[in-house]
């Protein structure tokens, strides 16, 4: 009879249990950037998924100021999630400026994308003119190279930084040779090429950009490659991925043209319980058609994916969860 009574109430247990998973649900905020762009998209990707996977669930995105801004919200148990870029994480756990400590607290959900690459878009009488035929030969030529980055304070303007000093180039030598280098936003940066008043544009964009695009129609360009020692060097330093932007991705483009490549990740203090972690992270994998959905840059994305980033440690939530799905 006890035997009887013990197997009733792991039974009834194990039904609660089971019912809980299936009622379980979420209120979550997800801080990322500015409204619009991919990092709304992708808060809508997760929304879905979450909804799809838990339902009853919602996931707020919050705009804020950025990947840096993330960090400080995360750390600061302000918001549960953020997106956040490699560069950024990597500079936090560094303590590295703008940050004043290192910032130690902070566990990996999932990888969301990695394709973002440093793109080095040149005119092409100006890189014929100084027989400018990959990224190194900038600092072997010494042209008078008139360039446009993002403005300092944004991590696509420290990332190229790093490039330049990885081949033994800074701001001053390229000034000396007669160039500048010139912060500008991204829409500013075509427009100054459109207009020949500069030479180059380096920033890191989606492959198949609509400003290169259209950029490309008004001015004859090149995309330098650069080589493998310094993308090896960059990502050592950064935390940056390699990246092969593919043949003919753009008409002026026939070869394959190697890249260092911005990533992002969806991040949260090591505090959030494993249960949740593992939840999100469950949501993500079996709704990946909800993230995938959202943006054309998201097609990309898959289960496997999230799992390789190398950046930052994983909360052993997600790792339970991906273990389980095979995917670690």
């Amino acid at each position: 009879m006890k035997y009887m009574k013990s197997l009733l109430l792991a039974a009834a247990v194990a039904a609660v249990c089971v019912s809980d998973a299936k009622t379980q649900s979420y209120q979550l905020t997800l801080a990322g950037a500015s409204p619009g762009g991919l990092w709304s998209s992708i808060g809508i990707g997760m929304d879905k998924a979450m909804r799809a996977a838990f339902p009853g669930s919602t996931v707020t995105y919050q705009t804020s100021g950025g990947g840096i801004a993330n960090v400080q919200l995360l750390d600061q148990k302000k918001v549960p999630l953020g997106i956040v870029h490699n560069v950024e994480l990597r500079m936090a756990q560094n303590g590295e400026a703008p940050f004043k400590n290192k910032v130690e607290d902070l566990r990996v959900i999932a990888y969301l994308y990695n394709w973002a690459p440093v793109q080095l878009l040149v005119t092409k009488e100006f890189a014929e003119k100084h027989d400018l035929k990959s990224f190194e030969d900038i600092a072997t030529k010494k042209p008078p190279l008139r360039v446009a980055t993002n403005r300092r304070g944004n991590v696509v303007h420290d990332v190229v930084d790093r490039m330049f000093k990885a081949i033994g180039v800074t701001a001053q030598d390229i000034e000396k040779w007669g160039g500048s280098v010139v912060p500008a936003a991204s829409q500013e940066q075509s427009d100054l090429l459109r207009n020949r008043r500069i030479d180059a544009i380096f920033n890191s964009l989606f492959v198949g950009q609509r400003s290169i695009l259209e950029v490309s129609q008004a001015v004859d360009v090149v995309m330098l490659p650069v080589s493998d020692a310094t993308i090896k060097k960059v990502a050592s330093e950064t935390g940056v991925d390699g990246y092969v932007i593919p043949a003919k991705s753009y008409a002026f483009q026939p070869d394959a043209v190697p890249a260092v490549s911005l990533g992002a990740m969806l991040v949260a203090h090591k505090d959030m319980s494993d249960q949740e972690a593992y939840n999100i992270a469950k949501a993500l994998v079996e709704q990946v058609k909800e993230m995938q959905g959202v943006h054309p840059a998201m097609k990309e994305l898959t289960p496997k994916f999230m799992t390789e980033q190398k950046v930052g440690a994983f909360h052993p939530g997600a790792v339970k969860l991906f273990k389980e799905k095979g995917l670690m």
